[in-house]
């Protein structure tokens, strides 16, 4: 049985992965923790934590990996980051720790959208000279745009065609430049998510497109890794590692 400490527990998807927990045979849920906690059962801090997991799952807020991290370091407890948004300071932090304990980071914990960034990176190879945007769709709430699985997807381009550059948000006056990749958000009503990739030449375009119907399968994702990760040694790992 693997011991699970949920961050960020009274979440929307921090709340699914809780019941997933729950209701798995192989896993318990040893603490559930959230800065929001006005008491119960759901911790408020990690400093009231009783008995050290085997791994922690976050889907809390970009801003408050730092402390995790540190925590997760000083415990000695592999770490499933799954926030998004994060900017420089915080990547490096998430880069030190994974020298000392094993940490999964991925934008985007949909097996789907690991299979969607290999067909991508594969479709680009075959069409160097194509135009290539990508365009993604989520709820009315969510903060960062583009999205990070969008980033992740232009990423996983760059490795066939390092001269390309990702370009958030096209406005004003001016020809597209042939090394962008065109980066489209967005935002309405209640939508889980949904990326595309379209790789268009002058004769032909493909359409590459992922469509999530229900956020439980960011959870599934989430403690796959957490599985994933037991007897891992430390290191940085995402959801490529997982596809292999």
């Amino acid at each position: 049985m693997m011991n699970v400490l949920v961050y960020g527990a009274l979440g929307r998807m921090g709340s699914i992965v809780v019941n997933k927990v729950e209701e798995a045979e192989d896993l318990v849920l040893s603490s559930a923790v959230d800065t929001y906690s006005r008491g119960g059962a759901v911790l408020k801090d990690l400093a009231d934590v009783a008995e050290i997991p085997d791994v922690v799952v976050d889907f809390s807020h970009h801003t408050l990996t730092p402390a995790l991290l540190d925590w997760c370091v000083s415990k000695n407890v592999p770490l499933v980051l799954c926030t998004t948004g994060h900017d420089g300071a915080e990547r490096a932090a998430i880069d030190r720790a994974a020298q000392r304990i094993p940490v999964f980071f991925s934008a985007n914990m949909s097996m789907g959208i690991a299979a969607l960034a290999d067909l991508a990176r594969r479709a680009a190879a075959l069409f160097p000279e194509a135009d290539i945007e990508i365009v993604e769709a989520h709820h009315n709430r969510k903060l960062d745009a583009p999205s990070g699985t969008a980033l992740m997807l232009a990423e996983a381009i760059r490795q066939v065609r390092p001269g390309a550059v990702p370009h958030p948000g096209r406005s004003g006056l001016g020809k597209r430049d042939k090394n962008e990749i065109g980066i489209h958000a967005v935002r309405m009503g209640a939508l889980p998510g949904t990326h595309a990739v379209l790789i268009s030449t002058d004769s032909q375009t493909l359409t590459l497109k992922h469509e999530a119907h229900d956020r439980a399968l960011f959870a599934d994702g989430a403690l796959d890794a957490a599985r994933f990760l037991a007897g891992r040694p430390a290191g940085l790992y995402d959801m490529s590692s997982l596809v292999k």
